[in-house]
């Protein structure tokens, strides 16, 4: 019986040296993962702005990163680790500051208001009622458009000035810089993942090394008490 018992503390040791060496080459592969990150990030050189009190600013003010911040928390019901963001560590390179850098362009496109030129009269029929009011017909001219918080589906590309706001607004560089930065998001949790399932790893064959060694101590044979 003590035979069987140590035999089975082997394989379970076995197994568990086996989950050790797995979680050591999944926690090298990590940190190769996180070096290549660190080195495309800095080379990148996105920085955010912090004050001198370290408070996160945009455009120089607190209560703009504040307006963001906002953006990203409430409105996209984003999850912000306060750890990720370091004044003495900038470089957006983690996936709160990969996140708040995406919201950073977003808010601004939102709020921003799109400056249209028409070089004809145009109509719009807004009723669809095949009639044109006065209040359809714009002249040639330039005019100012508030974004208001549209997103690029919201956005009536029929329109006279919605149309070309729209494309202005959310132009093909807004969204390649926000899709490279939902990359940067999507790598960094990854990554941290993959830390995770590395760690799992080395508690498991913890755990099943010590519970192997444990059956080979207790399937010892007892020495015999020596004769009387």
């Amino acid at each position: 019986m003590n035979s069987r018992i140590r035999k089975l503390g082997y394989v379970l040791a076995v197994i568990g040296l086996l989950f050790f060496v797995v979680a050591g080459v999944a926690y090298m592969k990590t940190q190769e993962g996180y070096r290549a990150l660190d080195a495309f990030s800095s080379e990148q050189n996105v920085a955010l702005s912090y004050n001198d009190d370290g408070v996160l600013v945009d455009r120089g003010t607190p209560e703009g990163a504040a307006a963001i911040m906002a953006l990203l928390t409430d409105d996209w019901d984003f999850t912000v680790n306060a750890v990720d963001l370091d004044p003495d560590d900038p470089i957006v390179n983690t996936a709160t500051e990969y996140m708040y850098q995406m919201a950073t362009i977003y808010y601004h496109t939102l709020h921003g208001t799109q400056k249209i030129v028409l070089t004809e009269d145009k109509e719009y029929d807004a009723n669809r009622d095949g009639t044109i009011g006065a209040d359809e017909v714009f002249p040639a001219g330039e005019y100012e458009f508030e974004v208001d918080g549209r997103y690029y589906s919201e956005f009536d590309r029929s329109h006279p000035l919605e149309g070309p706001a729209r494309t202005q607004a959310w132009s093909p560089l807004a969204f390649g810089l926000t899709a490279q930065l939902g990359v940067g998001t999507t790598t960094a949790y990854t990554l941290q993942l993959a830390l995770g399932l590395a760690a799992l790893f080395a508690a498991l064959g913890g755990t099943l090394l010590l519970t192997g060694f444990g059956l080979v101590w207790a399937g010892r044979p007892e020495k015999q008490a020596a004769a009387a």
